[in-house]
């Protein structure tokens, strides 16, 4: 019983040493990045009332969830994901004028789910959130936040890949399709399962030409092809998505990040509450994505204010993963230890004090009897 106790559960770590250093200095520079850009910073409780993470809002599942009950009866979990505590705060403390709203936040998030694939359960998230702003140049701001936030983090080579969930959305209103046909090719679609896809399209006699488009939709492509594909649908939906992403392409080589910048149509999340721009962004050394974002403007709406939102999140412990690769180290902190006994005690600890006094982390330790 007793070695069982000083092991972490499944799914959760200790961090310490340098190590923490490390990551707590990275965090500290994502933050003053995104600062900035005209961010405050906030902070939201670790749980959260089960209703914002609710099917409803199109969140994370209820089974993915840890859910406990307080002293009332209600219903809480802790936090899977930052985004609806974060709408939450803002339409509570900030949306009471017309002016925009500019947040960001970091902190830990939990999902319990039984296909880690070497992740763990707990996590922790640094993001921000741009309300009230409905344009394609709030959207181009928040990519332009997230490339400049990881080349704040130390990372210059990356890619920032853009699609639109509106692109989807329309070839199937395009195809006929509704319901659970919806939900198993959103779902071949984003585990890039293409043979399953077509396979689908096929037995429910969707045309062929649509069929292509959603199946050839997953291969990353160049603003220029935007425009052949443009004409390829009649899809007003997925047209108008087409442009927007145009447009933002255009808005951030104005930037000077258009070099960051790639284009994949078949991009999807299991969040459903994404309406219009969704990115990943990806580097060396990483797996998956280390950045996720988009644009939300439902979201809001589910707490009182129907106001338009974009936003992204940064994983820190798979951008911690990604600069282990790449060399970057950082060295604990040298601590100075003195000890002293009866004879010694008021020298040993003044200069003690005067060490701390310069920054120098010190301490002593009596060793008299």
């Amino acid at each position: 019983m007793e070695q069982r106790l000083i092991h972490t559960p499944e799914g959760v770590r200790d961090i310490y040493g340098a190590e923490l250093a490390r990551r707590k200095d990275i965090a500290e520079r994502m933050l003053k990045a995104l600062k900035l850009y005209g961010c405050r910073e906030i902070e939201t409780p670790v749980f959260e009332y089960f209703d914002i993470y609710s099917k409803e809002t199109g969140t994370t599942p209820s089974r993915e969830l840890y859910k406990f009950f307080d002293r009332e009866g209600d219903t809480l979990v802790l936090r899977p994901d930052l985004t609806p505590p974060a709408a939450r705060c803002a339409v509570k403390y900030f949306l009471d004028g017309t002016d925009s709203v500019r947040l960001c936040y970091s902190g830990k998030v939990f999902q319990n789910t039984l296909n880690l694939q070497g992740k763990l359960k707990e996590t922790t998230q640094i993001g921000a959130e741009i309300m009230g702003e409905p344009s394609t140049d709030a959207d181009a701001e928040i990519l332009a936040m997230a490339a400049e936030t990881l080349r704040a983090a130390g990372f210059e080579e990356f890619t920032i890949s853009m699609g639109d969930v509106d692109f989807f959305k329309g070839l199937c209103e395009e195809a006929g399709l509704s319901g659970e046909n919806i939900l198993k090719l959103r779902e071949y679609i984003s585990i890039k399962n293409y043979y399953g896809a077509a396979q689908m399209l096929e037995h429910r006699n969707v045309d062929r030409r649509i069929s292509e488009l959603m199946i050839n939709a997953g291969d990353v492509v160049n603003a220029a092809d935007l425009s052949d594909i443009r004409e390829a649908t009649t899809s007003k939906k997925a047209v108008a998505a087409l442009d927007r992403l145009i447009k933002i392409y255009s808005l951030m080589e104005k930037k000077g990040l258009g070099r960051y910048i790639s284009i994949d149509l078949g991009m999807l999340s299991k969040f459903n509450y994404y309406t219009g721009l969704i990115f990943r962004a990806y580097t060396y050394g990483a797996p998956d994505a280390i950045v996720k974002g988009g644009r939300y403007d439902g979201l809001l709406e589910s707490f009182g204010k129907d106001v338009p939102a974009t936003g992204c999140v940064f994983l820190l412990d798979d951008i911690m993963s990604a600069l282990r690769d790449r060399g970057q180290k950082t060295t604990e902190e040298e601590i100075q230890r003195f000890e002293y006994n009866e004879d010694n005690r008021e020298e040993v600890l003044s200069k003690v004090a005067g060490l701390r006094a310069e920054g120098i982390p010190a301490y002593g330790v009596f060793k008299g009897k």
